[in-house]
């Protein structure tokens, strides 16, 4: 099968993170130009190495990694290592990686691909803070024109936020990125919580990843063994939300996802309500409608996608 999509993913993994890129480097109908590390779940020292070692343990070392952003654009660095463990991946013992970063940074290869690549060609897949996406933006705005979509995971609307009562991680650690990319005016396809928190890690879907008996299988199933169990713990759920991999998922399926064009805006002066994604679901404002905000997905077919193409690797 030939690519169907030419991808850029931008990333801070994060397990969940693990399980997005897995399920795109065992997608023949997605392009990888290369994926990008940012600060967010774990620090970038961090970040970077763990996109490497997902690479590999996928098989596929030539996948070029470059890493970006250290800290978000005008606030100091929140991360997660609660829910994800100190090395951000922890669960399976995963090798340290032996493929190389990349020499140029994040910022400039996303720049220069979007310039090089056919106008509208390109998608990014964002899965953690925006702060890459946004410094490109800024740095050179002729790109705007030229990315064919953002599919991103972040924000909430009626589940709230799982960092504040008000925000989701990704918008809450860099909310001023979130809303450079927002006003950008690139046409945005939204995975908030109320779509992924729909979308649970329970036992019988782990024991599928387990029983490919494959590296990839098992170190899927030993990762979401152990980020689980924050989720489970807080919210009462057989299972944890599983965000990242509902962005690579709709690209592959995106009959799998039901939403609505709203206008999303961020919160970016309060304090008590930072990073909080104000959407317009039910169109009281005249705002303009800025992003597809998913609310459903068929959880079950969403899982047997995940088991089947991880299950190639």
């Amino acid at each position: 099968m030939s690519a169907t999509h030419k991808i850029i993913i931008d990333t801070d993994p994060g397990q969940d993170d693990a399980v997005a890129i897995l399920l795109a480097l065992a997608s023949p109908e997605l392009e990888i130009l290369g994926i990008t590390a940012v600060a967010g779940n774990v620090p970038l020292r961090l970040t970077e190495k763990n996109a490497r070692k997902i690479c590999e343990l996928a098989g596929k070392p030539e996948t070029r990694v470059f890493s970006g952003a250290i800290r978000p654009l005008m606030r100091a660095l929140v991360t997660a290592e609660e829910v994800h463990g100190q090395t951000g991946l922890n669960g399976p013992q995963l090798p340290e990686p032996t493929m190389e970063l990349q020499p140029q940074h994040a910022v400039d290869f996303i720049i220069e691909t979007l310039l090089q690549e056919d106008s509208g060609t390109v998608t990014l897949c964002p899965l953690g803070p925006l702060t890459n996406i946004a410094l490109a933006l800024i740095r050179e705005p002729k790109i705007a024109n030229r990315i064919k979509q953002i599919v991103l995971m972040g924000g909430g609307f009626f589940e709230g936020g799982n960092v504040t009562p008000a925000a989701e991680f990704n918008i809450y650690v860099d909310p001023h990125a979130a809303d450079v990319v927002l006003r950008s005016g690139v046409p945005i396809i939204m995975m908030p919580l109320d779509v992924t928190h729909k979308a649970l890690t329970t036992a019988k879907r782990i024991a599928a990843f387990r029983a490919l008996g494959t590296r990839a299988g098992i170190a899927t199933a030993e990762m979401l063994d152990f980020f689980e169990r924050f989720d489970e713990e807080k919210y009462g759920t057989d299972g944890g939300p599983l965000h990242d991999p509902c962005v690579i998922a709709y690209l592959l399926r995106p009959d799998l996802f039901r939403g609505r064009h709203c206008n999303v805006t961020v919160e970016t002066a309060s304090e008590l309500t930072m990073g909080m994604t104000v959407i317009d679901w039910w169109g009281v404002t005249a705002r303009e409608k800025n992003a597809l905000v998913m609310r459903d997905i068929d959880d079950d077919g969403f899982f047997d996608l995940l088991v089947e193409r991880i299950g190639r690797l």
